[in-house]
């Protein structure tokens, strides 16, 4: 699966080497007027800042969907696939993975026929969500605690082209902007003794066809995609390439449409194979200037979204289309900091890499406390999470406890101080035995703290609205 990191060092690797890209025909007049009011550098650009999260995306799908010799496949497209598990140090193909909940995945091809979605009736103390991605990562619906419930049900998922009524025994239609589409699954579990619990619930998650839900002949099969095969090095010089299929995967929107056509001048866009080595010196140097400006910009967009809260980033860049409305450069900043992440009424996502004096985080000079006064622990419906990640690579971090998280429902076993408050110690080495209940294992080294609210309050004390809610988080103190 691609990372994010990754995609990051597309352009600055780009700018190092001389790409061998495409075969297809040159189009050596591309940029020779260079119509409109972009310049190849700026096309290339804001190329790079629309296109990143369909990249992304078109990785994750080829991984885990197409590329049956990959360690991450887990099922072809329209095909339901539960992992009983939660992630570790192990998994690390996607960047500031979620431990919290284990996944269940359905990547949808919604060219012939709706998929039906149907959930079971899930105990009432438990959370678990379906999100619903389009291939331009617009989070279009939702099914779950929150959203419907946990009683059992059937929901349509269609694509922009189908023009049926709502069947006898769907609850909901959702509408994907794009013909392939994505089902993740999160179901809460516990403690590792409620993993048998959780395989219950996913054992009775179902994906299939409409024409199959309706026990009816299938309609004619859509024309088998003829997927580029992906490999990280291949993004590095090829990232173009990607976008031109990325795109055939995702009709154009009217807040798509001035991007679209500006890509289009040089030769990037459905049916098209940019060719790089088509271009002149100069226009080949535009071209990779252009990428890593564009890489500069969605760094900075992620290390200033949202708002400085007690040394946290509180903000929630995930939505809809309609919630994005055509601003790409939070779209990819929202890919980067955690592509595939929920909206904010969904789960809120702080995230700290600076201590309470805005100091970076470095468990190799320092150890840090994290304290919750009584009654202040993070306001949600579900539960909350505090997860570590190493500074570096926003992976996991291996640890002798095999902890990687400290969660609500470990609460019971949190060890409180005489004032009622909750104080977690975040150190390379343990707190020593008194204290190692409530140790959340660092690496020696930077360091990436993310909390987890799923299902945040709506009513005071609440993190809601973003970055403007009457909760916020405790500052992380160096010890």
């Amino acid at each position: 699966m691609l990372t994010k990191r990754d995609l990051m060092r597309v352009a600055g690797a780009a700018a190092l080497s001389t790409p061998a890209l495409a075969t297809a025909p040159a189009q050596a007049g591309w940029f020779s007027s260079r119509p409109g009011f972009f310049k190849a550098k700026d096309i290339a650009e804001a190329g790079f800042i629309y296109g990143l999260p369909m990249v992304m995306a078109y990785g994750i799908l080829y991984e885990y969907a197409v590329d049956k010799s990959s360690k991450l496949y887990r099922a072809p497209l329209n095909v339901l696939s539960n992992e009983a598990r939660v992630f570790t140090w192990q998994d690390t193909a996607v960047v500031t993975p979620n431990s919290d909940t284990p996944y269940s995945f359905v990547w949808m091809d919604l060219r012939a026929e709706p998929m039906v979605i149907s959930v079971p009736a899930v105990e009432a103390k438990r959370y678990y969500s379906v999100q619903l991605v389009d291939f331009n990562t617009y989070n279009f619906g939702y099914v779950g605690s929150r959203a419907t419930g946990n009683v059992a049900g059937s929901y349509l998922v269609a694509g922009p082209d189908w023009t049926g009524s709502t069947p006898v025994g769907i609850r909901r239609v959702f509408r994907s902007t794009t013909d392939i589409a994505l089902g993740l699954f999160r179901t809460q579990l516990f403690d590792p003794a409620d993993i048998e619990n959780v395989k219950k619930v996913q054992a009775g998650y179902k994906a299939q066809p409409l024409s199959a839900f309706l026990n009816q002949p299938a309609p004619p099969p859509a024309p088998a995609f003829d997927f580029p095969k992906f490999e990280k090095d291949l993004v590095r010089t090829e990232f173009f390439e990607y976008l031109d299929f990325a795109l055939s995967l995702a009709p154009a929107l009217p807040e798509d449409r001035w991007i679209r056509d500006q890509l289009a001048k040089i030769g990037v866009g459905p049916g098209k194979s940019f060719d790089f080595r088509a271009l002149s010196l100069e226009d080949k140097a535009e071209i990779l200037l252009g990428m890593k400006e564009g890489q500069r910009k969605v760094e900075a967009a992620v290390a200033t979204f949202g708002k400085d809260i007690n040394g946290w980033r509180v903000g929630s860049p995930f939505g809809d289309a309609a919630f994005f409305h055509g601003d790409w450069l939070m779209r990819a900043a929202a890919a980067q900091a955690g592509i595939l992440g929920n909206d904010a009424v969904e789960a809120m996502y702080p995230m700290a890499k600076v201590d309470a004096d805005g100091q970076p985080l470095d468990c190799a000079k320092a150890s840090y406390t994290l304290t919750f006064q009584k009654g202040q622990l993070p306001p949600v419906e579900a539960f909350w999470s505090v997860t570590m990640y190493d500074g570096k690579t926003q992976l996991l971090v291996k640890n002798p406890i095999d902890r990687y998280l400290i969660n609500s429902p470990m609460l019971p076993n949190l060890k409180t101080g005489p004032d009622g408050a909750l104080t977690l110690y975040i150190q390379a080495k343990s707190p020593g035995p008194e204290r190692e209940s409530n140790w959340l294992p660092a690496p020696e080294g930077p360091i990436y703290v993310v909390m987890r609210l799923y299902w945040p309050k709506s009513t005071p004390p609440s993190i809601l609205p973003p970055g403007e809610g009457t909760w916020q988080p405790p500052r992380i103190r160096k010890v």
